[in-house]
């Protein structure tokens, strides 16, 4: 059979490029080993030693791929005026046998290109593009495509065959890079963390991971259309491409939570790249543990971008001159400090450039060299002290208790978290950062009972942000710290001095002591670190203050940003795009590009779930799906007392149709403790994913509140209840909000094969 025949035929040359492969590792560990036994007979040995194996171990990392297929395609091109057709085999990395011949070429190569845009239409030259199924290292698998030349003909095998399956494509002609393999890819269990999709990467989704790095790039995309990972393989492509410049500025991917994170955190890796970054906004935030939960009211106007102008305001209530004057023990005699001085002495300071802290020791200065003048004219012009130098005055007049109490008074020395605490739990302090900014309720939502310690401060991720804002108008609250230098002995780690004479020895010191890094500064939790490109995921759910936050992290206004507006579900959502980007205000070009077809959720989610999508965001198109599940989305509507078993019941029967898949269980954030009770009373292994002690999404079966499931996948889904969910917001039992039917559309189209539906309080209307 031919099908066979091709399967031999990529079989020995995956057997012939593994046997490459390994001779590169190969090379790589000489290389490694040699430097390691290296003879140093000059002082320039050490550097020469220290190069080479920060090589080799480079190298031997990115050799590294683990179980990971070592190619997934082929692509022929025509032939080319001598009569010759060029071959190129793409894969995870690049590969080249003794003689540097290659054999494969990395997929983010400018050759590789064409395996991913050609289509019936634009062939970009190809005369066929193979797709190749490889599992442990054995091919299983070939899916030829042929293109047309330029005279408009195919050649087409006469024994090639069509396979169509169960769970197939959708009519309609749309223009897939190699539908088996998608189909193929998309039918494969769900493994509780997000795979690369570097086999199936589609013509649209190639052209935004390839985009220029400047400027801003943004991607709206529906569910399933694959903008998650276009975004983490956008990632990889430009630090492949820009490789010394990202290297040094840094790569930062910003997620909604930290199960997100868990969720996309092998992705990177599978790539070959390890130096990025991966956090939530609240991470960002240093030394802040979040540990509390605002009601939506409050949680809404902590993200505010009035809080901008509270915060300042607040910082500027805790710069106040002294009220009455003040005596201060200098020597054998007292000083007064006149509170006129320092009215003069703040009005000045608030005038001067810098930060809130940096600020703090002028005003001292200033003080203290006041008194000391006047300590001066009064007993050492005259003889009855021996102090001769002002300079020497002020000093101890700085040090006095009295002095520091004052000044802690009058300009204190403050973090993010003590200006935040303090405002909080005062609402004398609120009035006056608020008037005539927030409403009386407003300020009363701001008010938090002060903890006994403000170490014990149950910190929310809104309050991260305000945090981070006030961070800005404060700055360090202490000097550069230097870090602890490192020693020669650890640059000579695993070198037996003593094997050498005494010459070559003090030159390898020498040496070692001139490559430990200079003494580098400590940052102070108000110092940020800034990034070359930034990549923002669930773009849609970030507050303006959060948005902030990602402000100060740019480095060059490099950013990839994605989402979906018909899944923005937190409280703070952004209405559109035009009114996020108001509030980051591009530095640099705009490009926004949309995903319109989803890959991932199949058609008959995507019809049950549009009227929802309609009805919460009706200037919104859902994305075209290209696959069928095969089966219809399950509803199933009870009475209150037959709840419980349905669904039980319906969580049984979905864990069965995928095994050995993953099956959620989505419902209202506040029955997420409830619902793995009832399914664990009744014999299933069901976990909150949120748990540290279980496997995460990881499980064979997670429930998860509504609000969390961005970004995720599974192979089913149920969805518990879902006019509590579409009611998200509304006190009302018989109202729907747009966020609670965002949020309810989330929900619905996390799966990849099956959904069903349980209630015992009906449905909402757009799914009746």
């Amino acid at each position: 059979m031919a099908h066979e025949r091709e399967i031999a035929e990529e079989q020995s040359f995956l057997d012939l490029s593994l046997g490459a492969l390994d001779h590169m590792r190969d090379e790589a560990r000489s290389l490694r080993d040699s430097a390691a036994v290296a003879n140093m007979r000059g002082a320039g040995d050490l550097v020469e030693r220290d190069v080479v194996m920060a090589t080799a171990l480079s190298r031997l990392d990115q050799l590294a791929i683990g179980d990971q297929p070592l190619f997934f395609g082929r692509i022929d091109y025509g032939p080319n005026g001598s009569g010759s057709a060029d071959t190129y085999h793409v894969g995870r990395l690049a590969v080249s046998d003794e003689q540097l011949n290659a054999l494969v070429v990395d997929w983010r190569a400018p050759v590789a290109e064409a395996f991913y845009r050609a289509t019936g239409v634009e062939s970009l030259g190809l005369s066929r593009r193979r797709h190749v199924a490889i599992r442990a290292n054995e091919v299983t698998g070939v899916e030829d495509e042929y293109f047309a030349d330029d005279n408009g003909e195919l050649s087409l095998p006469a024994d090639e065959v069509r396979a169509a399956t169960e769970e197939g494509l959708v009519d309609g002609g749309f223009a897939l890079g190699g539908p088996g393999a998608l189909l193929a890819a998309l039918g494969r269990a769900r493994t509780g963390r997000m795979g690369d999709i570097i086999a199936t990467i589609q013509g649209e989704q190639d052209q935004i991971i390839r985009a220029p790095l400047a400027g801003i790039l943004l991607v709206q995309g529906g569910p399933g259309t694959g903008k998650t990972a276009v975004a983490l393989h956008r990632a990889a492509y430009l630090l492949f491409t820009h490789r010394n410049t990202l290297e040094r500025q840094g790569v930062l991917v910003v997620g909604p939570n930290p199960l997100f994170l868990n969720y996309i955190e092998n992705v990177l890796p599978s790539l070959g790249e390890s130096g990025v970054t991966l956090s939530t906004i609240s991470g960002l935030v240093t030394n802040v543990v979040v540990r509390g939960r605002d009601s939506e009211a409050a949680d809404w106007l902590k993200g505010d971008p009035r809080m901008v102008t509270l915060i300042a305001r607040a910082l500027r209530t805790r710069q106040r001159p002294l009220r009455h004057d003040v005596e201060i023990p200098v020597g054998r005699a007292i000083v007064v400090l006149r509170a006129q001085y320092t009215t003069e002495i703040v009005e000045r300071a608030r005038r001067r450039p810098g930060n809130h802290n940096q600020r703090r020791s002028a005003i001292g200065r200033e003080l203290a060299n006041r008194l000391a003048n006047e300590y001066h004219d009064r007993f050492v012009r005259d003889g009855s002290d021996e102090f001769s130098q002002v300079s020497e005055l002020a000093e101890q007049i700085r040090a006095t208790a009295q002095f520091k109490e004052v000044l802690q008074r009058i300009w204190p020395r403050l973090s993010g978290q003590e200006l935040l605490y303090d405002l909080f739990g005062a609402p004398a302090l609120i009035r006056a950062a608020g008037q005539d900014l927030l409403s009386d309720d407003e300020m009363q939502l701001l008010y938090r009972p002060r903890d006994s310690a403000l170490e014990e401060t149950r910190w929310t991720k809104a309050d991260a942000a305000l945090i981070d804002e006030a961070r800005v108008l404060l700055g360090p609250r202490r000097r550069p710290r230097p870090a602890a230098k490192i020693e020669e002995s650890d640059i000579l780690e695993g070198v037996d001095l003593d094997a050498y004479a005494l010459n070559v020895r003090a030159a390898a010191l020498r040496e070692a002591a001139r490559l430990a890094p200079a003494p580098s500064t400590v940052l102070d939790e108000a110092e940020f670190v800034t990034y070359g490109h930034i990549v923002i995921d669930e773009a849609q759910d970030l507050s303006p203050m959060e948005l902030r936050v990602l402000k100060r992290r740019d480095l060059t206004g490099s950013m990839t940003i994605v989402g979906d507006m018909g899944q923005a579900t937190t409280v703070s959502s952004f209405a559109s795009w035009d009114s996020l980007l108001e509030v980051l205000e591009p530095r640099r070009k705009l490009t926004r590009v949309d995903l319109t077809v989803s890959y991932r959720t199949p058609e008959e989610v995507l019809d049950f779930a549009a009227p929802t999508l309609s009805a919460a965001a009706p200037d919104l198109v859902a994305p075209r799906p290209v696959r069928r599940a095969g089966t219809s989305p399950i509803v199933e509507v009870v009475g209150a007392g037959e709840f419980a078993a349905t669904l039980v019941e319906a969580t049984k029967r979905e864990c069965k149709a995928v095994t050995p898949g993953r099956v959620a269980v989505i419902c209202a954030g506040e029955r997420v403790d409830e619902i793995v009770e009832l399914l664990c009373r009744n014999g299933l292994d069901a976990v909150d994913p949120r748990d540290g002690d279980s496997r995460g999404l990881g499980a064979d079966l997670v429930v998860l509140g509504a609000e969390g499931a961005n970004g995720l996948e599974f192979d089913a889904t149920i969805v518990v209840e879902p006019s509590q969910i579409a009611r998200r917001g509304s006190s009302d039992p018989t109202a729907t909000t747009p966020r609670g039917l965002r949020t309810l559309y989330v929900a619905m189209t996390r799966p990849t094969r099956r959904l069903a539906i349980v209630a015992a309080e009906g449905l909402p209307p757009t799914l009746k």
